[in-house]
């Protein structure tokens, strides 16, 4: 097993498993700015599956995962996913069948997918949304706005949102749906207010309200509000969902396959979500194996709404990651070579995009105080 962190328009961290019958598995690993902690991850579990049979996925991951006895953190997840998704890559392979085919079989044709919209202000965020329709996007997604400088006022930030999501909506007019991520920004009673004051425009949903750790926050403004919520990306685990899902506290959980532990963890977390009505919204603003991994996801599983796509394929790494899959009208489609379908050139990749370890961008409030990315 080998980690090999690259950076293009940000960095990733992807993973080779080889086997000694010739096939090797690709995965990737989430985690942004943090890739040599899970790359040092990925290494120290090299000795638990060398020698394994990679076929047996399931009980490699309950090895990787409670191998170390302590309860799993996110780096180790994110280790795991990557790791995970190979072996299913390298499954696939070997019986000539793409991924999605393991998981169950198509549920569906095409799966629908979101952008990202930036602007600095009101008519340049407009303009974007407008262009994205244009395009053939049919989900569009904002955020919370900070200045420049970082500095990030919670009661302007709400001010602004309000504003900038008439305008939006009034350009767009009521087909095309609209998603509006926080980014844990807000406190509880700044997300009430935001949230009960965008309940006419219609929001698909608004993510991440509020800090994960707190989940019983959930609760409180789950009562406040009728706009559907959505979390879950800082969640390595289907305990770390466990009260949210069975406390029915969102209503689109925003799992991660590079860092909820890989395709074999996000199956079971899905299922759990399937059971309290409780669709998947895939978190996926890295590369293109994880890209991948997300869409045989979403094509097995049936309730899966909507998949994140910054970038749409071959948008990135199109000279090292070959065969990703096609987007068209705003949905992806399903691949039909066996295992995720793509391959990677490791060699020219670590020649093309030699990393540069980044750290995410820290914002402050305005008296200077610490606030969230």
């Amino acid at each position: 097993m080998r980690a090999f962190p690259i950076t293009e328009w940000r960095s990733f961290l992807f993973v080779v498993v080889d086997t000694d019958e010739g096939i090797s598995g690709i995965g990737e690993a989430g985690i942004t700015g943090r890739e040599l902690a899970v790359a040092g991850m990925v290494e120290h579990l090299q000795s638990s599956l060398e020698g394994q049979d990679p076929f047996r996925i399931e009980h490699l991951w309950q090895v990787m995962f409670r191998g170390g006895f302590y309860p799993a953190g996110e780096i180790l997840t994110a280790a795991i996913a990557a790791i995970d998704v190979a072996l299913w890559d390298i499954k696939g392979k070997a019986l000539g069948v793409p991924v999605y085919e393991l998981l169950g079989g198509r549920v569906r044709d095409r799966v629908a997918t979101y952008t990202h919209i930036h602007g600095s202000d009101t008519r340049e965020v407009v303009a974007r949304c407008r262009d994205a329709v244009d395009e053939g996007w049919h989900y569009l997604r904002w955020e919370v706005h900070h200045d420049e400088d970082g500095t990030l006022s919670p009661r302007r930030a709400v001010r602004a949102a309000i504003a900038q999501w008439e305008a939006v909506r009034a350009a767009v007019g009521e087909d095309i749906e609209l998603l509006y991520d926080v980014h844990t920004r807000l406190t509880l009673p700044d997300a009430v207010r935001l949230c009960r004051a965008l309940e006419p425009l219609r929001p698909f949903f608004i993510e991440d309200p509020l800090r994960s750790e707190n989940d019983g926050a959930y609760a409180r403004l789950r009562a406040q509000t009728s706009v559907p919520l959505a979390a879950g990306e800082q969640y390595g685990t289907k305990w770390d969902f466990r009260r949210l899902v069975e406390g029915e506290l969102i209503d689109y959980a925003r799992l991660d396959v590079a860092i909820a532990g890989g395709l074999t963890e996000a199956r079971k977390i899905a299922a759990s979500c399937e059971t309290h009505g409780i669709e998947l919204a895939v978190h996926n603003p890295i590369g293109p194996i994880a890209t991948s991994a997300s869409l045989h996801l979403n094509l097995a599983i049936s309730n899966a709404a909507v998949q994140e796509l910054p970038r749409r394929p071959s948008e990135s790494l199109a000279d090292v990651v070959t065969g990703q899959p096609t987007w068209r009208d705003g949905f992806l489609l399903p691949p039909e070579a066996p295992g995720l379908g793509i391959e990677l050139d490791i060699v020219e990749a670590l020649q093309r995009y030699p990393y540069e370890p980044t750290d995410l961008r820290r914002l402050h409030r305005e008296d200077g105080t610490f606030t969230n990315w």
